[in-house]
């Protein structure tokens, strides 16, 4: 019979087949089938689940108190996010429509927040080949030992020579040997380093390029003008797609599309970043930033190493049915103050939210997740840890050797010890409030002021007139007053206009935001400059004195940002790129300050200094070749092309070789003259069977 089973056995749940084609199961067996997938999925993660129980608990609590903590600073963020873009808060706005005022916004804080960015961005993204930082080599570099050996030795045939003749040399004379020999080594040697040094700045540079640094810096330079504390992060290992000629079997090159891995930069939202409420800096405690992912950037990552595949589908699952949001109210705020139509819940958006902490968690909850190379259970590690919902996807110690972490802070107005600092709207928020009181005062009795106001005695007005309108030439229509009154039925009086009065405290507040900010508006090239600054001299002594604020907040950057950038991506290139084979005594000089010097005053200079050397004697002492580098920082300086202006070192070089050579094609005897004895002459000393000269280069270690 159908759907019977045997005696003995347990029922057989009915299938039915339907003419040979598929099957029908019963509800109840599909219900049971969908517990067994369950059960199964509950199973691959219950080695794991009472370490992500305890690992979720801890980034929960952290992410609890991150949270609460930010929420002052949140808050006064939303101000300067609504200043720059000329928005009152909704209470505020509702309560002067309520009152039947202006709404006038000034637009002073977003008009300061350009100009310094504007200055900004002059200095550290530069312009043309100038940049906020160079490679140099340290001022005493380390000399080859294989080389020091040789000048031993060396020294040591001089001086057994001159005892075989009739003056031996003098313990003066030898040391002074080996002091001459080092010091031409030494320049030499810096010589060659500051070659090296040129090459790795043009690595460097090309790297930056490449990851979208400097378009990243300049997003960052916006953030540092607004809010409290700006964020740049990297490097970042990102797969790009890129077109590349690839030459085929018939030989012929093709354009392709290949993915190759990037080194990227990339600015963080400060609405993103939760410290702790006790951090001074984003290194010192642990720190979360919040993403927002979709599914197919989510779903890329199964496979990837450190990433847990089984918790990354619960995640997919889970989001499926509409979960796995951390909306914060804050977003809504922040959509409204940009002007952007916020979205009133996260249950419609298709993007997943999730946590990526940096702290350090503890070595018996990292083995037991899963990391067989922990060995020490009361040890703290530094992690790197990916938390959507309940669902640690990602935990990894922390890949850098210095365990460092990619994110590069700071602020306009740096307060010492302190993680969120003073933002230039924090500044000048007073002067921001009495100029918008100003101006919305001037508005409204400028209003009120532009006409005579008019009394009416209704009573006398005769049935039917309109007083609400008045025009040239209106014939007005009265009763006789009854009591035989003679005063007038209609007064005319006009309201005073306090706009100088007004005016005079918009104009005070707003010069006293420019010295608030740092940011006078003759900096920016704005008309009627008092005093002064109506003289070019004048004009050059404020903007030096007023700059001086700025030169600051530049080696500020240049301190937090600039140098910690470069140097990360040096040591980051050193322990991972193969082909990186910069090995040198070499440094990382952020001169982002240093930029802030007039770029005329300096080409000038070059070009006195061009004029005031350009006799014999002083020829003589520069060479050709110093001559040539001082030419082409005037050419660098005017943004000209270097190497179409000034040939290189080795180009001259060549040619003088060339017409040497030709030189002694043209005196035959010449060349046995010139070349002299074969044999060491007295005083000098060999290195690798050849007198050490000035064009002598060893190779570096």
């Amino acid at each position: 019979m159908l759907g019977l089973a045997p005696p003995g056995t347990a029922p057989r749940p009915q299938q039915i087949n339907v003419g040979g084609v598929f099957s029908m199961k019963p509800l109840s067996t599909l219900m049971a089938q969908e517990a067994a997938d369950a059960a199964t999925q509950r199973a691959n993660l219950a080695s794991k689940e009472p370490v992500v129980e305890g690992l979720v608990g801890m980034l929960k609590n952290h992410w609890s108190l991150a949270k609460t903590a930010k929420l002052e600073v949140e808050r006064k963020m939303l101000e300067a996010v609504r200043a720059k873009s000329g928005r009152y808060s909704d209470e505020m706005e509702s309560k002067l429509r309520q009152q039947g005022g202006s709404t006038v916004y000034m637009m002073l804080f977003a008009t300061k927040a350009r100009q310094a960015k504007a200055l900004l961005a002059d200095v550290m993204v530069g312009a043309g080949t100038e940049k906020p930082w160079t490679v140099t080599p340290s001022p005493k570099p380390e000399l080859p030992p294989e080389d020091m050996a040789q000048i031993a030795e060396a020294v040591q045939a001089v001086v057994a020579q001159a005892e075989m003749g009739p003056a031996p040399m003098s313990i003066d004379d030898i040391r002074q040997l080996l002091r001459d020999a080092r010091d031409r080594l030494e320049d030499q040697v810096m010589q060659t380093a500051r070659h090296e040094a040129a090459k790795l700045s043009t690595d460097l540079e090309d790297t930056l390029v490449e990851g979208n640094y400097l378009e990243a810096l300049n997003d960052f330079l916006d953030d540092l003008t607004t809010f409290k504390t700006a964020f740049i992060k990297g490097p970042v290992i990102s797969n790009k797609p890129k077109l590349r000629w690839v030459k085929g079997p018939d030989g012929k090159s093709t354009a392709q599309v290949q993915t190759v891995k990037s080194l990227d930069w990339e600015r963080v939202d400060p609405f993103m970043i939760y410290p702790a409420p006790w951090s001074k800096s984003v290194e010192d405690a642990f720190l979360i930033e919040r993403h927002r992912l979709s599914r197919g950037s989510l779903s890329a990552m199964i496979g990837v190493e450190g990433y847990s595949e089984d918790a990354i589908r619960a995640v997919l699952n889970e989001h499926g049915t509409g979960g796995l949001h951390e909306w914060l109210s804050v977003d809504v705020a922040k959509e409204s103050a940009e002007g952007r139509t916020p979205v009133v819940s996260g249950s419609s958006s298709e993007l997943i939210d999730a946590l990526q902490y940096w702290g350090n968690v503890s070595g018996k909850m990292l083995r037991e997740w899963g990391m067989k190379d922990i060995t020490d259970d009361a040890k703290e590690y530094p992690v790197e840890c990916w938390l959507i919902g309940e669902y640690v996807i990602k935990a990894v110690i922390n890949p850098d050797p210095l365990a460092r972490r990619p994110y590069y802070a700071d602020g306009y107005h740096r307060i010492p010890g302190a993680f969120w600092h003073s933002c230039l709207y924090d500044l000048i928020e007073d002067c921001q409030s009495m100029c918008n009181a100003a101006a919305r005062a001037l508005a409204n009795n400028l209003g009120i002021s532009s006409g005579p106001q008019v009394g009416v005695n209704i009573d006398r007005v005769a049935a039917g007139e309109d007083v609400s309108e008045m025009f040239p030439w209106k014939i007005w229509q009265f009763n006789s007053d009854p009591m035989g009154s003679s005063a007038a039925p209609i007064s005319f009086f006009q309201p005073n206009s306090n706009a100088a009065e007004l005016m005079g405290v918009y104009d005070k507040f707003s010069v006293m935001a420019d010295e608030y900010s740092g940011i006078p508006r003759y900096m920016t090239g704005t008309e009627g400059t008092p005093g002064a600054g109506r003289t070019a001299s004048g004009l050059s002594m404020m903007v030096g004195n007023a700059s001086k604020v700025v030169r600051s907040l530049v080696s500020s950057l240049d301190i937090h940002v600039t140098s910690p950038v470069l140097n990360r991506l040096f040591d980051f290139k050193m322990q991972y790129d193969p082909e990186f084979k910069f090995r040198g005594d070499l440094q990382i000089v952020a001169r982002g300050a240093l930029s802030l010097q007039v770029k005329e005053a300096a080409n000038q200079a070059r070009a006195n200094f061009l004029q005031s050397t350009g006799n014999p004697l002083d020829m003589q002492i520069m060479g050709i070749e110093g001559r040539a580098a001082v030419l082409r920082e005037v050419a660098r300086g005017l943004n000209m092309n270097v190497d179409d202006v000034v040939p290189s070192i080795s180009g001259m070089r060549l040619k003088q070789i060339q017409a040497a050579q030709a030189a002694m094609q043209q005196q035959p005897g010449a060349q046995q003259a010139a070349n002299g004895p074969t044999g060491p002459q007295s005083g000098q000393v060999l290195m690798n069977g050849q007198p050490i000269t000035d064009n002598f280069s060893p190779q570096p270690a």
